[in-house]
């Protein structure tokens, strides 16, 4: 038995959470996201990692980049999307706490 979380049912929890506060399920680069009543991308689940527009420069991207194994999202390799962070499997107890700034982030 594990105590890793399941990447995706810990997504799910989160999309729960912030399903109240306007976010709504769809796709990007194939991967399930998050996007805001606005309609952008604000998270998403790639691979076993959670990706978040939390801002370049912003004290919470420092923060979140803190993190054992985190790193700049990358998504085609070469072209780093450098408002975004991934946050490993590993830190998904800090999941909901990005995934809500990167809900407020301004745009």
């Amino acid at each position: 038995m594990t105590d890793r979380p399941d990447p995706a049912a810990r997504y799910a929890e989160i999309a729960d959470e912030l399903a109240p506060r306007g976010a709504v399920q769809a796709k990007m680069f194939g991967m399930p996201c998050l996007k805001d009543s606005a309609g952008k991308a604000f998270a998403g689940l790639h691979e076993s990692e959670l990706v978040c527009r939390l801002g370049r420069d912003t004290p919470a991207l420092a923060e979140a980049l803190r993190l054992p194994g985190a790193h700049i999202f990358d998504p085609v390799g070469g072209r780093p999307m450098k408002d975004w962070a991934c946050i490993p499997l590993g830190a998904a107890a800090h999941w909901d706490n990005f995934a809500e700034a990167a809900l407020i982030a301004p745009r």
